[in-house]
């Protein structure tokens, strides 16, 4: 059994995401989505528990896929959930310098090796930064998130005026 970590903020889980995820379930026996808080990254939308929900809810008709969180150093998580391999998706060239040098780290602190896996090009645009500008400011981002995403993205902006 081939089990993966696809770690990650998903703050929002936007379409480029699930594209990786379904491809992932395509092609390895369980998917682990970690919603993994980033102290980097304090202009969250969404809680952790509050992303780990929305994954799970998105990907309830896989069931190769289960959502977690994590607040820790995703290597740790790595070896505790005792993956074959950590997944991340690359929309561009940029994305690829900054991911090898974190899976050359990652191997090298625990031996999981990185698999790299490309959106397509009608999802590669879109970063959930992207999606919370756009939200924040009052724009549509439908065509961006999947429908659970998108309700509770309209929620928390009606809730915040």
């Amino acid at each position: 059994m081939t089990r993966v970590l696809y770690p990650g903020s998903f703050d929002p889980l936007h379409n480029g995401h699930v594209e990786i995820v379904e491809t992932a379930a395509k092609v390895f026996d369980e998917v682990i989505v970690a919603a993994v808080g980033n102290p980097d990254k304090n202009s969250g939308m969404f809680r952790l528990d509050e992303r780990a929900e929305l994954i799970t809810e998105v990907f309830a008709g896989l069931a190769n896929v289960r959502a977690i969180t994590h607040s820790d150093l995703v290597v740790r998580l790595a070896e505790r959930e005792d993956v074959d391999f950590i997944i991340k998706g690359l929309r561009a060239v940029s994305d690829f310098e900054s991911e090898l040098q974190q899976a050359q780290l990652n191997k090298t602190m625990t031996g999981v090796e990185t698999m790299f896996l490309p959106s397509t090009s009608s999802s590669a645009f879109i970063a959930s930064k992207y999606v919370r500008e756009i939200s924040r400011l009052g724009g549509d981002v439908s065509s961006m998130v999947p429908g659970p995403v998108l309700a509770r993205v309209r929620a928390k902006m009606a809730n915040s005026d």
